[in-house]
């Protein structure tokens, strides 16, 4: 449920992200290859070679395996009514499904070893797409109580079932030391994070503030966390926030970004702005975050993407595209920068996933 506004909560459906496309230009769309910078906007100049990998559907939260050499990512396409995940290579040659093709799927990592995805699924409560949220009285997030997270082969054959608690269990990640999964789980009756082993072993809570806290990655060297937070605070609020929980879901109006230690202690907030800020990921030198937010539009589509320092500081615009780009992750050696985004769409509300090199 990675924020599919779409808000990937790492785990959220890729739908979602229709309600936040605002006017996109069809007759910007060029199918096949692009020119070179052709879909880098003006200003952008953190990014260079901007690539387009997907071409049609809804497709978000793409992420690095552990070499470098491929892409796991979540995309409605094909006959399928909701989120599958699939892999690719760099280049977006390759697209297999590894998921089983049924229930929604969401938030997708690779192992380790290359062979392996982690991924939350419904399929155990059934084949067909759970419902999506009744949203006429507001936005929201469906917190699907029979979401589960599962190892799985390459030819998207089910190796393990990792969480078996009661309620949502999603938004699961593995550090770059390849030896713990951050997830959040609904377990204790509150949307926290927790840790675990790459088996389901050794579970350790990390949060206890009451609130949503969500969307968790790794620093590269594994010593840090950096996730999404809503804690309300006022009592109307809170009053809100329990009895939507109660009822299965979220709204995900603010947001702000939080770092810890990967044992949950020394928690910092870095944002302080109220808008929906979501997607962290740490720059590979441990001092820098990247993450996405409609900060210069707090009451509308427009989520760009952002760095900043781990203490709050030295805030970038990094994108520049009036739609939607969420989702980034770097490569491991910090010169490459996998996203998604509305840009170059052929219809309104179709996502894509994009590679850029990454310009310091």
């Amino acid at each position: 449920m990675k924020f599919m506004y779409k808000l990937r909560a790492q785990a959220f459906p890729l739908s979602l992200v229709l309600l936040l496309s605002s006017s996109l230009d069809p007759s910007a769309h060029r199918s096949g290859r692009n020119e070179p910078d052709s879909l880098r906007s003006p200003g952008e100049r953190h990014l260079s070679k901007v690539t387009q990998l997907t071409f049609g559907g809804e497709n978000a939260e793409a992420y690095f395996s552990f070499d470098d050499t491929r892409l796991v990512f979540q995309s409605t396409r094909d006959s399928f009514q909701c989120d599958q995940i699939y892999t690719m290579n760099l280049d977006g040659s390759n697209v297999r499904l590894v998921s089983t093709g049924k229930g929604r799927t969401t938030c997708a990592y690779f192992c380790p070893d290359g062979m392996r995805v982690l991924y939350s699924s419904t399929h155990l409560a059934g084949s067909e797409c759970l419902p999506p949220p009744d949203r006429s009285s507001g936005y929201v997030w469906a917190l699907y109580k029979s979401f589960d997270i599962f190892l799985a082969d390459l030819s998207g054959n089910i190796l393990q079932q990792l969480t078996f608690a009661e309620g949502y269990d999603a938004e699961a990640t593995i550090s770059p030391r390849g030896d713990k999964i951050v997830f959040t789980s609904m377990r204790d009756g509150d949307l926290e994070l927790y840790s675990m082993d790459l088996n389901g072993s050794h579970i350790q809570r990390l949060t206890h503030t009451r609130g949503y806290d969500g969307g968790a990655f790794y620093s590269f060297d594994g010593r840090k966390i950096v996730y999404r937070a809503f804690h309300p605070t006022s009592e109307e609020v809170v009053r809100e926030y329990e009895q939507l929980l109660k009822d299965g879901f979220i709204r995900p109006a603010r947001l702000e970004i939080f770092v810890m230690d990967a044992d949950g202690r020394n928690i910092i907030q870095v944002t302080d702005n109220g808008a929906a800020n979501f997607a962290p990921f740490f720059h590979p030198d441990g001092q820098r975050i990247i993450f996405s937010s409609n900060m210069n539009d707090p009451k509308g589509r427009n989520f760009d993407l952002f760095t900043i320092k781990i203490d709050g500081t030295d805030l970038e615009q990094v994108t520049f595209n009036e739609t939607f780009d969420a989702f980034p992750m770097f490569s491991r050696d910090g010169k490459k920068l996998v996203f998604a985004s509305n840009r170059n769409a052929r219809k309104h509300g179709e996502t894509n996933i994009f590679i850029a090199d990454w310009v310091e």
